[in-house]
């Protein structure tokens, strides 16, 4: 069972691993940021560079089931085998191998030529 997060101590964490950092320690507070959970509620006054450091953060911030778009129909459900979930299709190096495979089988499929002779060199 994955630990619950304590969106508040994330928060409190980021803030003393980033504040260290700030170019203007002295300057006045630019943001007041309020956190209600099932754990507590707790408010942080952060300084510009803290926000600036949040907004970064949070805009390179990229989730891990983001496989990208499904290049048939557009879902967002590619599974870690990159295989849409919404239509089938497989994505990637995988996909790529599979679907070639299947247009040889397809065309080595139709009728087969056979030797008279028994000379496979023929």
């Amino acid at each position: 069972m994955t630990t619950p997060l304590d969106p508040a101590a994330v928060i409190a964490e980021f803030i003393d691993r980033v504040s260290p950092y700030n170019p203007t320690p002295d300057a006045d507070p630019v943001a007041v940021l309020g956190v209600r959970t099932a754990f507590g509620e707790d408010v942080f006054t952060v300084s510009d560079h803290v926000i600036r450091a949040m907004c970064r953060a949070l805009e390179s911030y990229r989730d891990p089931e983001d496989r990208g778009n499904c290049a048939k129909c557009g879902g967002l459900h590619l599974d870690e085998n990159l295989h849409c979930r919404d239509c089938g299709q497989l994505h990637g190096i995988l996909g790529q191998v599979i679907a070639e495979h299947a247009r040889r089988v397809a065309a080595d499929s139709g009728p087969s030529p056979s030797s008279s002779s028994g000379d496979p060199h023929r």
